[in-house]
This record gives structure tokens, C-alpha cells and sequence, in this order.
């Protein structure tokens, strides 16, 4: 006996993403969307957001990431700076966002990886890492955002930055 069903192939994931599906697909703005907060976590990733926020963005905020303090409680916390220089809060920033993306290139601050990432868990806001590398020179970086990551993208082209915002709706 034969099943009715035919498998999953690559044919079929490339016909559900031609030209003649794309009618299928809302281009509209998400409907109640606060926000997206691309943050940098090294001078690498600094350059890449500062090419990207020239670029036309709906809900976008760039950011990077200045020097890990601690605040008058004794908890850590985060000062960010936005592309203009203008300094904000790591809660003040969450406060007006459902989704993170943090984008390292190597080096990038693993403690402020971690606030981050501890901090959007905690107020439920979805996170994203990606790691502009690949190989060898990668894997420090991976291993630090992967478990503060819901989703990580680990590629040698900056241009996967923009796409992943992009399908964001950024």
C-alpha cells in the first residue's frame, strides 16, 4: 500500500517561495508591533548596524552597546548608545521592544551578552544573535550567544543581517 502523501523536497520548499506565492504573503506592518532593537556587541558589529540604519526601517532602533555598570542596587546593567550618540538604558530600550537582535562580529562582550539576553527572557521579548563569521574565528562568539539566542545565525555576510531583519519586519 501506497501513501497518499508525498515527502517535503527542496522542489517543494522552492515552489512555496516563487513569484506566484509571494501573492500570498502580508506586506503590511504587524499589527501592534512596539518595537526591534538591533544591538552591536563589539566595534565589528558597531560599523555593520551604522551601514544598516541608514537604510529605510519601520520599527528599528540601532544601538551598541557602551560599558557594562553596575547600578545603584548592585544589579548589572547596560548603557547603550544609538547611532546619533545619544545614550539609553538597556530597560528603557526593552521597555519599547518585542524583539532583540544582537549582532557580533568576534570579541563581543559576553557580559553584555548576557544581561541581555537575561533581561529580554525576563520581560519575554523574543531574542536574536547573529554572528558575522564563520569557521574557527566564530566559535568563541557562538558559544556565548547561543544560550541567550532563541534564534542564531552564524554567517560570513553582512547582507544576512538585513535579511533577518527584513523577514522581521523591521
Amino acid at each position: 500500500m501506497t501513501s497518499p502523501l508525498q515527502p517535503i523536497l527542496g522542489s517543494s520548499c522552492a515552489r512555496a517561495t516563487s513569484a506566484a506565492e509571494m501573492r500570498y504573503r502580508i506586506n503590511r506592518p504587524i499589527a501592534g508591533r512596539r518595537g526591534v532593537r538591533v544591538i552591536a556587541l563589539d566595534g565589528g558589529a558597531r560599523a555593520i548596524i551604522e551601514r544598516l540604519s541608514s537604510q529605510p526601517w519601520g520599527c528599528a532602533r540601532f544601538l551598541s552597546v557602551a560599558e557594562p555598570r553596575r547600578n545603584a542596587e548592585e544589579q548589572d546593567w547596560v548603557s547603550l548608545l544609538d547611532t546619533d550618540g545619544a545614550v539609553s538604558s538597556l530597560a528603557e530600550e526593552l521597555a519599547a521592544a518585542d524583539v532583540v537582535v544582537m549582532v557580533a562580529t568576534t570579541g563581543g562582550d559576553a557580559a553584555a551578552a548576557s544581561i541581555i539576553g537575561a533581561a529580554s527572557t525576563v520581560r519575554a521579548i523574543m531574542t536574536a544573535g547573529v554572528v558575522v563569521r564563520e569557521g574557527a574565528a566564530a566559535s568563541q562568539t557562538v558559544a556565548v550567544l547561543r544560550p541567550l539566542a532563541r534564534v542564531l545565525v552564524v554567517s560570513g555576510h553582512e547582507e544576512d543581517v538585513s535579511d533577518l531583519l527584513s523577514a522581521l519586519r523591521a
